[in-house]
C-alpha cells in the first residue's frame, strides 16, 4: 500500500496544506483565544532575521525606533471620523481593571496613528524639529472573525512607521521610498517574492489617509496577498490633533503625515509563495539555518566530521546547524529539515567519509549530487545565490504566466475566479465596476501604470486595476 503523504497535496486542498505545512514544519500553533497564535521558535527566527534586515533598512531611512503604550484612550480614536469609523469593527476595548470599571473605556492598540500623534504634537514646535520619522516593533489587536494562522489572526506582530514633514511634497517622497526601497526591495532580494507595487483604489484606502501604497504578491494557488502598506495621511490627524510647527516665515503651519507597516503576515506568503508539497522552500538570504549537516549514523568518525564540516561552513560566513542527534532515525530527521526548507543539506555517513565526500541535497531545485568535502566552502556560497535568484524567477513566472489583459468587467471577474489576476484599464472598471466586482468577492488590488510604475493618481492616463481574489 502507498505511504500516505506527508502534506495534504496543493493541488488536492491547497488551505489544508498551508496548514499542515504550518503544523509540521513548527511554525507556530493555535492560541487558546480564538483568532490568536503561538508562534513557535523556527517560525520566530524566520520573523527575528526579517526583523534585523528591515530594522537596518529603516534606519538607513533616517527613522529611529521608540514605543508607545499598547492601550488608548478611547477618546483619541473618536478625534478622527474616518479612522475610527474604518477600525470600529476590529477593536477590542477594555471597560474594567483593577476590579473597577474604568472612567473611560481603553482600546487595545489596533494601529498606532493617534496615540503618536498626541506626542507629536508635544515634541513638534519648529521647523526645526521636522521631519521627526519614528518606527515601532510591536503588536496589535484587530478582532478578526475568520482567522487563519499568521495571514489574519486577532493579535499579531508588526513595524508600523509614523512621520511628519514641514510639506504634502516630503510626506509624499517619504512614503514612496519607504514603499520602493524599504518594502519593494527587502521583499524582492531577501524574501525572493515578486511583488507588485501599485496604489489603493479610495474604496481600499487605510481609514484617514489620502493615498495608500500597496505591494501585492501572488500566492501558488493564484490569489493575492497584501504584504505591506505605506500611507500617504496627508493632514488629516494633525488637524485632529494640532500638530503644527512654526516655518521659517513665522506662521504657525499643519505637519504632513505618513504611517507604513508590514507584518507577520510575511511568513504566511512565504509558506504560500515557495512552499511545495514536501513543505517550505526557505530563501538562502533569509534561512536561519542555510545549511544543516546530518550524521547519517552515530559512528564516532563520522560524528567528529560532521562537527569540523560545520565549523568550516561556519568559519565561511554561512549560517550552520549540525544534526547529529543519531538516536532519532535518519530519515526522519531528513524529512524534518525538507518540511522545515533549509536550503542545503549535508549528509554524511561512513561510505562517505571513505570517499573523501558528502552527499549534498539542494531544497530548492531539488535533487542530491555527491561532492569532494574540501569543495563545500567554495562551492555552496554560489549554490546559495543561485537558489535565491531561482525562487525569485519562479515567483515571477508564476505571476506573469497567471497574469491576464482584460477588456471589460466580466472577463476580469472570470479570469478571478479562474484563479489567476486580471489587468483591466481603471477608466473601464471605475468604481462601479469594483462594486460589481466585490459581490463575487473579487477586488481591486492596486492601480498600477501601464509601464509597471506607480500611477500619481487614481485617474491619471494608462492607470490599469489589478484584479483579484484574495486572503
Amino acid at each position: 500500500m502507498a505511504k500516505a503523504p506527508v502534506l495534504t497535496p496543493q493541488a488536492e486542498d491547497f488551505p489544508r496544506w498551508y496548514q499542515d505545512l504550518i503544523n509540521k514544519a513548527e511554525l507556530a500553533d493555535n492560541g487558546p483565544v480564538r483568532g490568536t497564535m503561538v508562534i513557535r521558535p523556527y517560525g520566530y527566527g524566520l520573523w527575528e532575521h526579517m526583523q534585523q534586515d528591515m530594522d537596518r533598512r529603516i534606519k538607513e531611512a533616517g527613522a529611529q525606533n521608540a514605543y508607545f503604550p499598547l492601550f488608548i484612550p478611547q477618546s483619541y480614536l473618536t478625534r478622527e471620523a474616518e479612522h475610527v469609523e474604518g477600525f470600529a469593527p476590529e477593536l477590542a476595548v477594555v471597560t474594567h481593571g483593577g476590579g473597577k470599571e474604568l472612567e473611560e473605556p481603553v482600546v487595545v492598540r489596533p494601529t498606532s496613528e493617534t496615540i503618536i500623534n498626541e506626542y507629536f504634537s508635544k515634541w513638534v514646535q519648529s521647523y526645526r524639529d521636522l521631519p521627526l520619522l519614528i518606527n515601532q516593533w510591536a503588536n496589535v489587536v484587530r478582532w478578526e472573525m475568520r482567522p487563519r494562522l499568521f495571514l489574519r489572526t486577532s493579535e499579531f506582530l508588526w513595524q508600523e512607521g509614523h512621520t511628519a514633514h514641514a510639506t504634502y511634497e516630503e510626506a509624499r517622497d517619504y512614503a514612496a521610498r519607504i514603499h520602493r526601497h524599504v518594502y519593494g526591495d527587502f521583499m524582492e532580494n531577501v524574501l525572493a517574492m515578486d511583488v507588485v507595487l501599485g496604489r489603493k483604489t479610495a474604496k481600499e484606502r487605510f481609514a484617514g489617509a489620502i493615498n495608500t501604497l500597496t505591494l501585492e504578491g501572488m500566492m501558488g494557488d493564484g490569489k493575492a496577498l497584501q504584504l505591506g502598506t505605506s500611507h500617504e495621511l496627508g493632514q488629516n490627524f494633525a488637524k485632529a490633533f494640532n500638530t503644527q510647527y512654526l516655518s521659517k516665515d513665522g506662521r504657525q503651519e499643519l505637519v504632513w503625515q505618513t504611517s507604513w507597516g508590514s507584518t507577520t503576515r510575511m511568513i504566511g506568503a512565504l509558506v504560500m509563495v515557495h512552499g511545495d508539497d514536501n513543505g517550505l522552500r526557505v530563501p538562502p538570504r533569509l534561512a536561519p539555518v542555510q545549511v544543516v549537516v546530518l550524521a547519517i549514523k552515530g559512528d564516532d568518525a563520522v560524528i567528529a566530521a560532521v562537527r569540523e564540516i560545520g565549523d568550516r561552513l561556519s568559519a565561511a560566513g554561512l549560517r550552520v546547524q549540525v544534526d547529529d542527534r543519531t538516536d532519532t532515525p535518519f530519515g526522519r530527521r531528513a524529512v524534518d529539515w525538507e518540511l522545515k526548507g533549509v536550503p542545503i543539506r549535508i549528509e554524511v555517513g561512513p561510505r562517505d567519509l571513505e570517499n573523501g565526500t558528502a552527499m549534498v541535497a539542494r531544497r530548492i531545485p531539488g535533487g542530491k549530487e555527491p561532492m569532494r568535502t574540501e569543495a563545500l566552502d567554495t562551492l555552496l556560497p554560489k549554490y546559495l545565490e543561485d537558489d535565491q535568484a531561482l525562487l525569485l524567477r519562479q515567483s515571477r513566472e508564476r505571476r506573469e504566466t497567471r497574469t491576464t489583459d482584460v477588456a471589460d468587467v466580466e472577463e476580469a471577474r472570470e479570469a478571478a475566479l479562474a484563479g489567476g489576476w486580471a489587468r483591466i484599464p481603471w477608466a473601464v472598471l471605475g468604481e462601479q465596476g469594483e462594486a460589481k466586482l466585490a459581490e463575487q468577492a473579487v477586488t481591486v488590488r492596486c492601480l498600477v501604470g501601464e509601464d509597471g510604475s506607480v500611477p500619481a493618481s487614481d485617474d491619471a492616463p494608462g492607470t490599469l486595476a489589478v484584479v483579484a481574489r484574495s486572503y
